[in-house]
């Protein structure tokens, strides 16, 4: 037991000390962090506002679109041939020209001419604001209470509200649309670390193989010995990682929650005072009931009714389960090549659960009730990443003890296989492997 706390130690202080670690452990929650943050930092910015002269032959429109910040309508009483000719002239972006007979539609249609491409959202702002006036002016013409539709409208507009009963009567709201996010980027942790730190257990063992260390090295231990400290290793230079990301994720997170994220507030309190001043006559209570903060208070109090501690336990199990079995069968195929160009034909059969069982979980996320989800959640090769996806709808008991049993079955298998390859294989050089061969290693004896 020494020894192997001997190389665990090895393995751990010389893979924490790279700067590539250093580097990556950094790098990462920056990353992480800047993805949430800055999208929501630009949308925030201020953009220039773009000017569009309005050529309404319809007598319409003119006065009634809808200004937004960026962008800004002017309505001169001109033709469009003087404002065509005379564009270049003006400090216009664009003309919008709303023709005599636009109602008839089809080859009638309102024109944009530009001489400084307008923006995307500005495009669509007004192409939505003039879709809303000729539809309410269509139903006027054909003499419907455009008020009545409106108010259908509103009153048939609802939320569907789920929530999940248990057998003694409880009940506990639920949302779907939370469940597969937090599922999926659970399945997503879960699918990378093993793919990562399984490929340097292989390359590790490769790299004393090749070098001929391990032969100084089994002259002190035996080789399930290293193959066991030399994966065990790893795996905590991984939680190392993982726990660190949460750290300065969150800590990264919390700094800009007091700095960039309190601006983007003020502004929108700013927005809304402005909103107050231009009238007085909006029902203010309604749209509190609408607005963007309440939907996130409501997908925060979604996100405090999952049970994010029993998750995570879950997330560490089937992590440090899932990367033990598959290092254990990396290790093996690492000692049984003696390059990376011989590992392709060993690693795809390896392989192929985990990446099946991360194709389907789309499926499970729609059904993870179902029997194809209860199936790959208690197959071992494939159980780390459906088991994850279906976590956060909830699994009875007995059925994520029943898949952590098989899984540590499984890992205790494979081990034993892969540590009869591993004895053999570590020790053989210039010989080129077939499956067969390694057929041969595991009845061995000795």
């Amino acid at each position: 037991m020494n020894k192997i706390l001997l190389i665990i130690k090895r393995e751990y202080l010389s893979r924490v000390k790279k700067k590539s670690f250093i580097l990556m452990t950094i790098l990462g929650p920056i990353l992480m962090v800047g993805i949430m943050i800055v999208p929501i930092w630009l949308s925030m910015q201020k953009t220039e506002k773009q000017k569009v002269e309005v050529i309404d032959d319809s007598f319409l429109f003119t006065g009634l679109i809808q200004e937004k910040d960026i962008v800004h309508f002017d309505y001169p009483p001109i033709t469009i041939e003087q404002a065509r000719a005379g564009f270049f002239d003006t400090e216009y972006d664009a003309i919008l020209w709303i023709p005599k007979n636009v109602l008839n539609g089809g080859q009638n249609g309102i024109n944009l001419f530009y001489k400084k491409q307008l923006s995307n959202s500005a495009q669509q702002h007004i192409q939505y604001s003039i879709s809303k006036m000729l539809y309410e002016v269509m139903l006027a013409k054909n003499k419907v209470n455009v008020n009545l539709i409106k108010d259908a409208k509103d009153k048939s507009t609802f939320t569907m509200i789920t929530t999940q009963v248990d057998e003694a009567g409880n009940d506990k709201k639920t949302n779907t649309g939370l469940y597969m996010g937090i599922g999926l980027v659970a399945a997503i942790m879960i699918y990378v670390f093993i793919f990562m730190y399984g490929v340097q257990v292989m390359r590790g063992v490769m790299e004393e193989k090749t070098s001929r260390i391990v032969e100084v090295i089994l002259s002190s231990v035996k080789p399930f010995q290293l193959m066991m400290g030399k994966i065990v290793g790893v795996a905590l230079v991984g939680l190392t990682q993982f726990l660190l990301w949460v750290i300065l994720s969150a800590t990264l997170y919390g700094f800009a929650a007091a700095t960039i994220l309190k601006d983007i507030d003020m502004k929108q309190i700013q927005a809304k005072e402005e909103i107050i001043k231009i009238g007085e006559n909006l029902d203010f209570e309604k749209m509190g009931k609408n607005n963007q903060p309440t939907e996130i208070a409501q997908l925060w109090n979604d996100f405090k009714s999952v049970d994010m501690v029993d998750i995570l336990l879950c997330f560490l199990f089937y992590f440090l389960a899932g990367y033990l079995l598959y290092s254990a069968l990396f290790a093996a195929i690492g000692a049984a090549v003696d390059s990376e160009a011989e590992t392709n034909q060993f690693m795809l059969p390896i392989t192929i659960p985990l990446i099946f069982a991360f194709g389907i979980a789309q499926t499970v996320m729609q059904d993870p009730q179902g029997q194809l989800a209860f199936w790959f959640s208690m197959i071992p090769l494939t159980s780390p990443v459906v088991m994850m996806v279906r976590l956060p709808f909830g699994v009875p008991p007995w059925e994520i003890a029943l898949s952590m049993g098989l899984l540590v079955l499984g890992f205790l298998s494979t081990t034993w296989l892969a540590g009869k390859i591993y004895r053999t294989g570590i020790l053989m050089y210039g010989k080129k492997i077939t499956w067969k061969e390694l057929g041969k290693w595991l009845f061995y004896k000795g």
